[in-house]
């Protein structure tokens, strides 16, 4: 596992998770020097304008980040001295990012393996992606081979001939992310980075064994599902499907002939994904369709609703266990599942990912961190706390950072050799 490189204690980082249901704004502080967060503010507002993370009306997308920054800066207006947020981390939707896998072969001639050899062929996988549809979001190194041999978790200060590298970008799509920008700066804020959000709940709610051991994280909107899989503290994948907690609400609200604001609340009050012996002996109301006031009661039982949610819930898993084979990463994402996501909170999810998937599942809610609001503290909430985790130590899988980091290595290779040549 890498080394990480804190931010300084006292820094204070913002995040911003745009999704289908909600927006989040967490503002921190970094707490110490091992990289634990303080929340100072955390708030969110209902989305509105904004559909699988994309814009689709600037105007009402604006007016949601604006309330939940203004919420959270006022909420951390002690601890901030009322300065207004300028620099955020904004989530990426998965669903419009891609995930790439690239060696990289460095000559090392027999000498010592340096940090720069490691920048040097971090930067040349950038180069072999490039492209103007696609925007570079992460650079990360996932595992190294030195003259063959494998499982070097870090080659600085080894000696060999050859260096390979194995390294995870992900890209995303450009027009999505000039939207993005284009609605943070309307509300006069702007992108220090740019996050997956499946990367960053990972961040938030995985312990380091999980990481390193082998893990899959399958984050639960309300429109899109996505998951990433982590093995030997690295990112090795990310994806993401189409379908996510509306689409469980809708298929309540034709099955039950009703709205699918009281699907929703149904579905958060009754519903589940697994069966019990009482289902069919507990009647639920259904308001019907279209009637403000109904005089006469309707009554349906609770099998009902689980037959209907089973279905849907099933699908979904079905198809990432399916995406997961197919992407060769199967093998990395060990026998341990966590579900994040607002629509993970559902009665019996849990139990029903685990009998799908056969693994070992649990709930992941953020971790590692201090003040966090217990409202603010859900599954639902994992991708906003974990971009704060990524501003403080994850500056270094950064495109532009790795770029620099390259040029001013061959600046300084340069300046030697002309000094060995003239003096």
């Amino acid at each position: 596992m890498r080394r990480r490189q804190y931010k300084p204690k006292g820094t204070l980082l913002a995040a911003i998770d745009i999704g289908s249901s909600k927006v989040a704004c967490f503002i921190g502080r970094v707490a110490d020097d091992a990289g634990n967060i303080e929340i100072l503010g955390a708030q969110h507002h209902a989305a509105q304008g904004i559909e699988a993370g994309v814009i689709t009306d600037t105007a009402l997308a604006e007016r949601s980040i604006r309330r939940a920054v203004h919420d959270a800066e006022k909420m951390a207006a002690r601890e901030t001295r009322g300065y207004p947020l300028r620099e955020v981390t904004v989530t990426l939707p998965d669903s419009h990012s891609i995930s790439h896998r690239e060696k990289v072969s460095i000559e090392i001639s027999g000498h010592e393996v340096t940090e720069q050899d490691t920048q040097r062929a971090l930067f040349e996988a950038q180069n072999d992606i490039l492209s103007e549809e696609f925007e570079i979001i992460h650079t990360i190194p996932a595992g190294y081979r030195l003259d063959g041999a494998k499982n070097i978790r870090n080659p600085a200060g080894m000696y060999g001939q050859t260096l390979d590298v194995d390294v995870h970008m992900v890209t995303g799509q450009v027009g999505v992310l000039q939207n993005i920008a284009q609605v943070m700066n309307r509300s006069h804020l702007e992108i220090d980075s740019f996050c997956v959000s499946s990367y960053a709940s990972g961040l938030a709610s995985l312990v380091e064994d999980e990481i390193d051991l082998g893990c899959t994280v399958i984050d639960m909107g309300g429109a899109t599902t996505s998951f990433s899989v982590f093995h030997d503290g690295a990112l090795l994948y990310s994806d993401s499907i189409p379908l996510g907690g509306k689409n469980v609400t809708s298929d309540l609200a034709k099955g039950l002939t009703t709205s699918m604001a009281n699907a929703e609340r149904l579905k958060v009050l009754y519903g589940s994904a697994i069966a019990s012996i009482t289902d069919d002996q507990e009647l639920i109301d259904v308001p019907p369709l279209g009637e403000e006031e109904h005089a006469e009661a309707n009554h349906v039982p609770r099998a009902l609703m689980v037959g209907i949610i089973q279905p849907r819930v099933e699908e979904i898993f079905e198809i990432v266990r399916a995406r997961l084979h197919d992407s060769g990463r199967g093998h990395a994402s060990g026998r341990r599942v966590v579900l994040t996501g607002g629509a993970s909170q559902l009665s019996g999810l849990k139990d029903f990912a685990q009998h799908v998937l056969d693994k070992q599942v649990r709930l992941g809610k953020p971790l590692r961190f201090s003040g966090l609001p217990e409202a603010c503290s859900s599954p639902a909430f994992a991708a906003a706390a974990g971009m704060l985790l990524y501003s403080c130590a994850h500056a270094d899988e950064r495109p532009s950072v790795i770029q620099s980091k390259s040029e001013y290595v061959g600046v300084l290779k340069r300046a030697v050799g002309w000094l060995k040549d003239n003096w």
